[in-house]
């Protein structure tokens, strides 16, 4: 089977392809800066739509989600965007945890796989 990767840096991957499944890197907001969890996730959300499109994927083809908050306390706020957005009945399996994210204007960070 074959390894496709898309939005190749030095460092990782954002898409990676291999067979069937679909597999993003963490995706953080754009310009993140001042911005609320739930604009931060909107934002996220927009991303994911993006990059799974180019990956041959859409939403209702994720399998699992991980969602990081810098702050448990945002969970509502989070799941405000997020519930907005996923698909009804095609919801995937998913783990939301507090983690420290890689710059203190980061509040949420989102990793997903999806079938093709």
């Amino acid at each position: 089977m074959t390894i496709q990767r898309m939005e190749t840096g030095p460092r990782m991957s954002q898409i990676v392809i291999h067979g069937d499944t679909v597999y993003l890197a963490g995706v953080v907001a754009n310009e993140p800066a001042d911005k609320s969890v739930a604009q931060q996730t909107k934002n996220i959300l927009d991303t994911i739509d993006g990059y799974l499109a180019k990956a041959g994927s859409d939403k209702t083809k994720i399998l699992s989600a991980q969602i990081f908050l810098a702050d448990i306390s945002t969970f509502a706020d989070m799941n405000s965007e997020w519930d907005k957005w996923v698909p009804k009945g095609h919801t995937p399996a998913r783990a939301t945890t507090e983690a420290k994210l890689a710059a203190p204007p980061y509040k949420v960070e989102i990793m997903v796989v999806a079938a093709k």
